[in-house]
C-alpha cells in the first residue's frame, strides 16, 4: 500500500478486478464446501403437543383442593419425573430410538441427549392475574414418525402422571389428617380424664362452687345464730323454771274431810270442776309469761281460754245446790301445786332435750361452717390449676375440632380426585406426522457459506493489497514520489516469464483443487462423527 494514495470506487473496482481469482476462487471453494455440507446433514423433525389445563369443575367454595402447589412447581415436577432415567430408558428401548449413539455411547449420554431433544413450553397467560391454562410437549427426532410416536407417548405419561400425583398427594394428604386426629383424639381423652379425676378429687372446692359454698356457708352462720338464740332463751327459762321449782310450796298430806255421796260414783273419779281448770290455766299463764313475750299469741290463747273458763266457772257457782259440800280448800291447793309442779317438771326436762339437742346441732353446724370455709379458702387455690386444665382442654379440643373438619374435607377431596373430576390435563391437539424437518435450515447455511466465502476473498485481497507497494500507474508515481512523470513504459515480458507465470496459475489451480479435496474430506468426517449436527443444535 502506497503512503498518501487516496482509493476512489473505480480504484477499488480495478482491485477487485485485478485479483478476481483470490475472490472467486475461496468463495466458489467455501460455498461449494456449505453445500456439500448442508445436503449431507440429517433431516430432524418435530412433532408436538398442546395440553389443556382444565381446573376443577366442583366450586371450591364447596370442596377445597388438597393440592394447592403451584402449576408451574407442579409441571417442573412431573417433568422430572417423567424425564428420569427409568421412564426415558423404557421409551427409548420401545420405540428403538438413538441406534448408533447405543453402539457407541452408554446409555446415561444417550438418555440425556434425548432430554435435550424434549421440550415442554408453558403457555403464558394474558396477565399477572390469569392462572396457566395450556402447554405444550414436543420431541424432535431424524424421523418423523418416530417424533409423533414419542410425542403422544410423553403427552400420555403427562396426563397419567397428573391424575396419579394428584391422587396419591390426595391420599397422603388424608392419612396424614387421620393420624394427626387420631393423635388429637388421644390427647383429648387423655385431657377429658385428667380434668374430670380433678374435679371428682376437689368436688365441693372447685372455683364454680365457691358461690355457692358462700350461701350454704352463710345459711349455716345464720342457722347457728339461731339455734344461739334459742339456746340462751331456753336456758334462761330453764333457770326461771328450776327457780320456780325450788319456791314452789310443799304438798299437803292431810286427808281431807269425807263429803257426802253424790250420785253416780266416788269423788276421785269425777272430773276436775271449773274452778279447778282456771287456777291450772292461769298456773299455766304465768308459766308462759315467765318464758314468753306478752305478745306471743300463746299468751293470747291462755288469756282467752281462762277467760272462758271464767265465765264457765261462774256458771258452774250458781247452778250448785246451797247443801252441796265443797273439797276441803287446803286440798285443791295441794293439787293446783301438784299439777303446777308437774308442769314445770315436764317444761324443764323438755328445755334440756332441746338443750342438749341443740349443743349437738351446734357441734355439726360448726364442722360443716369449717368444712365449708375450708372450701371457699381452696377455691382461689385450685382456680390456676383449674384454668390450666381447661386451657389445654380447650385447645385440645379446638383442635381436634379443626382437624376432624379438614379431615373431612380432605376426604371428599380424595373422592373428588379419585372420580376425576378435580384438575385435569387434557390433550387438546395430538401429536401429527411432520410434514417437513425443522433441521437444518439448508438455504439459510448456503447463504451464510457464499458470504463466507466472498468475505474471505475480500479479505484476501485486501492483505495482498496492504503488502503490495509497487507503483501501478503514473498517478501512484506523481502521488507518492511528488515527480512528474514523462513517459509511461508497459510491461514486457520474455517467454521464461510467461511460462513462470503458466506455472504460477497451474499451482495455484492445483492448491484451490487440494484444498476442496481436504475441504470435502474434513466435512465427510464431520458428518460420520456428527459435530456439526451437535454444534447446529
Amino acid at each position: 500500500m502506497l503512503p498518501g494514495k487516496k482509493y476512489t470506487p473505480d480504484e477499488y473496482a480495478r482491485i477487485a478486478w485485478r485479483r478476481r481469482w483470490f475472490i472467486a476462487i475461496p468463495a466458489v471453494v467455501i460455498a461449494s464446501v456449505t453445500i456439500v455440507v448442508s445436503a449431507f446433514l440429517p433431516n430432524r423433525y418435530r412433532a408436538s403437543t398442546s395440553i389443556l389445563i382444565i381446573p376443577q369443575r366442583v366450586p371450591e367454595n364447596f370442596v377445597r383442593p388438597t393440592v394447592t402447589a403451584d402449576l408451574n412447581e407442579r409441571l417442573n415436577m412431573i417433568s422430572q419425573q417423567i424425564l428420569s432415567r427409568t421412564r426415558l430408558e423404557r421409551i427409548v428401548q420401545e420405540f428403538n430410538l438413538y441406534e448408533r449413539e447405543r453402539t457407541r455411547l452408554i446409555m446415561e449420554d444417550v438418555i440425556e441427549r434425548m432430554r435435550k431433544d424434549i421440550s415442554v413450553n408453558i403457555a403464558k397467560p394474558r396477565s399477572r392475574r390469569d392462572d396457566i391454562n395450556s402447554f405444550s410437549v414436543s420431541f424432535d427426532a431424524d424421523n418423523g414418525r418416530r417424533a409423533m410416536q414419542v410425542t403422544e407417548r410423553l403427552a400420555s405419561l403427562f396426563v397419567q402422571e397428573n391424575l396419579e400425583d394428584r391422587e396419591l398427594l390426595a391420599d397422603q394428604t388424608d392419612q396424614f389428617l387421620k393420624g394427626q386426629l387420631e393423635d388429637a383424639r388421644r390427647r383429648l381423652k387423655e385431657q377429658e380424664a385428667k380434668l374430670q379425676e380433678f374435679r371428682q378429687r376437689n368436688n365441693g372446692r372447685l372455683p364454680d362452687q365457691v358461690q355457692s359454698n358462700l350461701q350454704l356457708l352463710q345459711g349455716a352462720q345464720a342457722r347457728l345464730q339461731n339455734i344461739s338464740e334459742s339456746g340462751n332463751r331456753d336456758r334462761d327459762r330453764l333457770a326461771a323454771v328450776e327457780k320456780a321449782l325450788s319456791e314452789m310450796p310443799p304438798i299437803s298430806v292431810a286427808a281431807p274431810t269425807q263429803p257426802q255421796a253424790r250420785r253416780g260414783g266416788g269423788d276421785q273419779n269425777a272430773p276436775a270442776s271449773a274452778a279447778q281448770q282456771l287456777e291450772a290455766g292461769r298456773a299455766e299463764l304465768r308459766a308462759l309469761q315467765l318464758r314468753l313475750k306478752p305478745e306471743h299469741p300463746d299468751i293470747g290463747r291462755a288469756k282467752r281460754a281462762i277467760a272462758e273458763l271464767e265465765a264457765k266457772a261462774e256458771t258452774e257457782a250458781l247452778q250448785q245446790p246451797l247443801s252441796a259440800v265443797t273439797p276441803a280448800p287446803n286440798l285443791v291447793v295441794d293439787r293446783n301445786v301438784q299439777l303446777r309442779n308437774e308442769q314445770l317438771r315436764n317444761e324443764a326436762q323438755e328445755i334440756r332435750q332441746r338443750l342438749e339437742s341443740e349443743k349437738r346441732e351446734t357441734a355439726r353446724l360448726q364442722e360443716s361452717i369449717a368444712d365449708l370455709t375450708n372450701r371457699v379458702q381452696a377455691g382461689p387455690q385450685l382456680q390456676s390449676q383449674m384454668s390450666e386444665l381447661t386451657r389445654d382442654y380447650a385447645t385440645t379440643q379446638d383442635g381436634y375440632t379443626s382437624l376432624l373438619r379438614k379431615s373431612a374435607e380432605s376426604n371428599i377431596a380424595v373422592n373428588l380426585e379419585r372420580r376425576q373430576i378435580g384438575e385435569q390435563f387434557k390433550i387438546i391437539d395430538g401429536a401429527r406426522l411432520p410434514e417437513r424437518p425443522i433441521s437444518p435450515d439448508r438455504t439459510r447455511i448456503n447463504m451464510f457459506g457464499i458470504l463466507g466465502g466472498l468475505a474471505v476473498g475480500l479479505g484476501l485481497v485486501g492483505f495482498l493489497e496492504y503488502r503490495d507497494t509497487s507503483f501501478k500507474s503514473d498517478e501512484d508515481v506523481m502521488t507518492t514520489l511528488s515527480l512528474p512523470v514523462l513517459a509511461v513504459i508497459p510491461v514486457m515480458t520474455n517467454a521464461g516469464e510467461r511460462r513462470s507465470a503458466r506455472r504460477r496459475k497451474l499451482m495455484l489451480a492445483a492448491s484451490a483443487s487440494v484444498v476442496c479435496m481436504l475441504l470435502a474430506a474434513a466435512v465427510m468426517a464431520v458428518w460420520r462423527l456428527q459435530l456439526v449436527e451437535k454444534w447446529l443444535r
